[in-house]
């Protein structure tokens, strides 16, 4: 049984960023450091850096007053940075650059009056951040029906953003129906969806093609992760979703001759190796790379902690 690897797969710039920042606060402050949210959504990730002394958090309340916090890299809502500046938190903002840069064209977009939309998944993390950027109404969307049921004049001036980790086929087809129903629409220059996104998107296409089954490793959590699946699937190859190795269900590879292997953006390639290794285990056969996006994109790994109004950076060696 042979397999073939994706390429690209695995961490993405914004997740390196983030787990470099958790990891150099934990080393340049001590434990315990406050994470608002998963930092990044994979449950071996967490498990590593809460050995490390990481505590992870869903709501601000959880925090003692004044304690070092980190924001993850989904990105938050202005409320919750206005509250955490009223509790006193030393707080380093790992949110995804390009996440940011969503975040930016909201408020761009909410100056000139739009009425907005975000294309995404309804209580992403990602999402609620970026609705909660600007006062007011922001309608999240996540298929073309929902589109067509906006409780929105058809004449209104529309402005969009898109969870940078959406299928590149499911915002085809929202922005189809946005185009078909709303004429005054401002779009951007070019598509929020990140480039791992992306990238990731486009090998599982290719490597579904070549492959008789095809196995995503990443948490069932993981939008991009489950995105991955999807794209296999939608190419009529049964895929499956994995966080490890021994979710493997030796019945998936019954009968098959050639088994694709890829990655979400926020899973370590060491799980990538553990299931090659289940593999090679199972049935010998030949591993294989394909050929793909060689990533070079990177971000300057720092943050700010706040008290009182004062910052200072955090500096990371890489």
């Amino acid at each position: 049984m042979d397999i073939l690897l994706a390429k690209p797969r695995g961490f993405c710039a914004g997740v390196n960023r983030a787990i470099a920042i958790v990891r150099s606060a934990l080393a340049e402050f001590g434990a315990p450091v406050y994470v608002l949210h998963e930092i990044v959504h994979n449950t071996h990730v967490l498990h590593e850096l809460r050995s490390l002394g990481a505590i992870f958090v869903e709501e601000l309340e959880q925090i003692p007053p004044g304690a070092r916090t980190i924001f993850s890299a989904h990105g938050i809502a202005k409320s919750v940075e206005d509250q955490a500046a009223a509790m006193h938190l030393r707080t380093i903002d790992a949110t995804c650059p390009l996440v940011a840069k969503v975040h930016r064209r909201i408020i761009r977009l909410h100056a000139q009056g739009c009425t907005l939309l975000v294309l995404g998944h309804k209580r992403h993390p990602e999402v609620e951040g970026t609705c909660g950027q600007v006062p007011g109404p922001v309608y999240v969307v996540s298929s073309p029906e929902e589109v067509a049921a906006l409780p929105i004049p058809d004449s209104s001036k529309i402005g969009y953003v898109t969870q940078t980790t959406l299928s590149v086929d499911d915002t085809k087809d929202m922005l189809a129906a946005l185009r078909s129903r709303f004429r005054l629409i401002e779009e951007p220059d070019r598509t929020d969806i990140c480039y791992a996104t992306t990238n990731r998107q486009i090998a599982v296409r290719q490597l579904a093609e070549h492959c008789d089954v095809v196995l995503i490793v990443g948490s069932k959590n993981s939008s991009n992760s489950n995105r991955l699946r999807e794209v296999a699937a939608a190419q009529d190859i049964p895929s499956y979703l994995i966080d490890h190795a021994d979710e493997i269900d030796t019945n998936w590879l019954m009968g098959k001759k050639r088994i694709g292997v890829s990655a979400g953006a926020s899973a370590p390639e060491h799980l990538v190796k553990g299931v090659l290794t289940r593999l090679q285990a199972l049935a010998p056969g030949k591993v294989e790379e394909m050929g793909g996006e060689d990533e070079q994109v990177t971000f300057p790994v720092c943050g700010l902690h706040k008290t009182s109004g004062k910052s200072d950076t955090l500096k990371v060696n890489r």
